[in-house]
């Protein structure tokens, strides 16, 4: 078969590591790339070989590409992920699906009405380590999930704020910069959260922005979850330092940064330790539980991420991530500023 001819819609940070893999699998081959007329964008093409378009919709008249991937800026997400489906071009669109919930339920529902395929990219679902994980829940191995507890506590550097001012303001924080990305996971582990409670903290930086946030969460199924968000935290334990799945980070190999219990046993994520009761045995804090570490085969889960997509651009699978679940996770983060700014439980 013909490799997928695809288009790259911001050829930035995490635009590139697209591009890479996009050029490294042979089901796949870049088309074009679409970005504004800087220097920087047309040397890029010239090295891929491809060409430089200013404009989508321009791009999208040319009838290059099978599929397309979205990695401009949030603001950009929604008329451009609307292009492509009106274009009825597949697409991957980066996290968060839009920049607002208006616009997310925007474009959802031309997903749904165009029938056009929408793939999210919260690519951590598509690690190993999540799929042994969701495995290990949905085949009852924990009993019934009773909690989950989560971490993404880290130390981002002076510099970080000195090269962006505006991670300083209201809007640049954590919650919104990083906390999507959890609660996809939590999602995906636990299921449906319909309430929310959190707390904020600015005390240690002293921006207007928050750098520590504390969250409850109620899930559909009755369980409950913890997390504890902070960027000037001096810890391992959050996703970048302890799965090793992204080498710009150290890594931990030891630490973790979830633990989902139910009534048989629990998993610490990323380690894969299990602990639990066999059949049989009565669970009760004075038995011993039985103890082993579930295999992973690793593998980077942005090229995982990107042979799905090719599966759904060929129509074998539906999105493991669809706009749905993208504007799902965009609500619980909305809600959480909302139940900060105003210190009360929000249902969604």
């Amino acid at each position: 078969m013909k490799p997928i001819k695809i288009i790259v819609i911001g050829p930035g940070l995490i635009g590139k590591q697209h591009i890479r893999l996009v050029n490294e699998n042979p089901r796949s081959a870049l088309a074009a790339i679409v970005a504004p007329d800087h220097a920087q964008n047309h040397v890029i093409a010239a090295e891929l070989g491809v060409p430089l378009f200013y404009d989508l919709s321009e791009c999208l008249a040319h009838d290059l590409a099978g599929a397309a991937i979205l990695s401009s800026p949030n603001e950009f997400h929604t008329a451009q992920g609307i292009a492509c489906i009106e274009a009825a071009v597949p697409v991957l669109i980066e996290k968060p699906i839009t920049a607002s919930v208006a616009d997310g339920e925007r474009l959802l529902e031309l997903a749904k009405t165009r029938g056009t395929k929408v793939l999210v990219g919260h690519h951590r679902a598509h690690s190993p380590l999540m799929s042994k994980a969701r495995e290990a829940i949905s085949t009852g191995r924990l009993g019934r999930l009773v909690s989950i507890m989560g971490s993404a506590q880290f130390h981002k550097p002076g510099r970080y704020f000195e090269d962006g001012p505006w991670r300083r303001e209201v809007g640049g924080g954590p919650i919104l910069i990083n906390l999507i990305h959890e609660i996809g996971n939590f999602r995906s582990l636990c299921g449906e959260i319909v309430a929310v409670q959190a707390v904020t903290s600015s005390a240690t930086r002293g921006f207007p922005v928050e750098d520590t946030v504390a969250i409850n969460f109620i899930f559909a199924n009755g369980a409950l979850g913890t997390f504890l968000l902070s960027d000037t935290a001096a810890t391992a334990m959050s996703w970048e330092q302890t799965s090793g799945e992204n080498p710009s980070y150290p890594s931990y190999a030891q630490e973790n940064c979830y633990t989902v219990a139910g009534t048989r046993g629990s998993l610490a994520v990323p380690t894969m330790r299990l602990r639990y009761y066999p059949e049989g045995i009565e669970p009760s804090w004075w038995t011993p539980f039985s103890e082993e570490v579930l295999h992973v085969e690793r593998r980077d889960p942005l090229a995982c991420q990107l042979e799905h997509f090719l599966d759904v651009v060929e129509g074998k699978v539906e999105p493991l991530v669809s706009a749905e679940d993208g504007l799902c996770n965009l609500r619980v983060t909305e809600a959480i500023r909302k139940s900060a700014r105003d210190r009360q439980l929000v249902d969604l």
